[in-house]
């Protein structure tokens, strides 16, 4: 009677690891649960910004590609900020903060922009160490995308208008 209890529990204990196995590799990476202080005084949670379309772009003032694409970040923030989106410029730690106020204020960037003078954003994101980088989250904050050089901004524009139901 034993041996036929653990021959017809076997199968449904594999199953089970299986299943428990699936639903582990199939689990999307959340966004980690911080506090951004922004250059102007400001403080925004990720935990806030549920029911947004995220983006975190970690950056830096003598980056060419930073440079190159954030135009265009700018323009995608403009066009679906009202919808939806929110993005996060994250200054990297070895820049300077005259140089990233500076930048801001002449490029009117219109999105929140956070300096990570201590590196402790970099490195809840999973050690960020080029840039750009960006990480794109959506409504329930599991990462979509991650992103390690400049963006593609068609591809871009197609992952914000099916997440946002534009």
């Amino acid at each position: 009677m034993k041996q036929l209890l653990k021959k017809s529990l076997l199968p449904v204990i594999i199953i089970a690891l299986l299943a428990l196995l699936g639903l582990q590799l199939t689990k999307k990476p959340q966004a980690p649960d911080v506090t951004f202080n922004t250059i102007d005084g400001k403080q925004i949670s990720m935990a806030s910004l549920k029911d947004k379309v995220v983006i975190v772009n970690f950056w830096a003032t003598d980056c060419p590609g930073c440079i190159k694409e954030m135009p265009e970040l700018i323009k995608t923030y403009n066009n679906y900020q009202s919808k939806g989106l929110e993005i996060i410029a994250v200054a990297m730690p070895h820049d300077e903060i005259s140089q990233i106020k500076n930048y801001s204020k002449s490029q009117q960037l219109p999105f929140p922009v956070t300096y990570d003078q201590s590196a402790a954003l970099t490195e809840l994101f999973g050690q960020v160490r080029l840039t750009p980088t960006a990480f794109i989250y959506n409504k329930q904050g599991d990462l979509l995308q991650r992103t390690m050089g400049e963006l593609d901004f068609v591809a871009l524009q197609q992952l914000l208008n099916k997440e946002l139901g534009v």
